[in-house]
């Protein structure tokens, strides 16, 4: 593998943990106290009383928690529940991956996005496309498989090589 040239004198190299501490801190002290309107999914209670979803909208998503003792007597999170959040940014230090921790959850409605997913769950369903009698067992040992993806991308190129193998 060809570099283009190590740091330049003086430069600081960090290790993993320390770009992520500080990258934690910087967030952290930018935003202290937020308000997120969004559509939670992918929502999961867990048997420690925490609860994890993503909050959403039709252009990102953001990872969130609810611990347990913020939790006691709030609103449930639900599946296509449209929500205000009120909390804090953090980063998941493990993960390096940034998220809402979660103090108080107001209700705001259905989701639009839930909404038309069921919308056309319903539809489909409608059109028998859920019908028993449709589906037929699978194969034990396929003869074939499709893929659809990029030419050019890690997707295909990690299917050839465990089709390979």
């Amino acid at each position: 593998m060809q570099t283009l040239g190590g740091p330049a004198k003086g430069d600081k190299v960090y290790s993993v943990f320390e770009l992520t501490s500080s990258v934690k801190a910087s967030i952290e002290d930018e935003f202290p106290h937020v308000w997120v309107v969004g559509e939670i999914s992918n929502c999961t209670l867990h048997s420690s009383g925490h609860a994890y979803f993503t909050l959403k909208d039709d252009l990102a998503q953001l990872s969130c928690v609810f611990f347990k003792t913020a939790r006691q007597g709030a609103l449930v999170p639900e599946e296509g529940l449209r929500v205000i959040a009120q909390g804090r940014l953090s980063v998941y230090e493990k993960r390096g991956q940034y998220q809402l921790v979660v103090n108080t959850l107001v209700a705001a409605g259905r989701g639009e996005l839930y909404a038309a997913f069921n919308e056309l769950k319903a539809r489909l369903e409608r059109e028998g496309l859920f019908d028993e009698s449709r589906k037929r067992p699978l194969p034990k040992f396929p003869d074939t498989a499709g893929l659809i993806t990029s030419p050019t991308g890690a997707a295909i190129r990690d299917f050839i090589r465990t089709a390979g193998r």
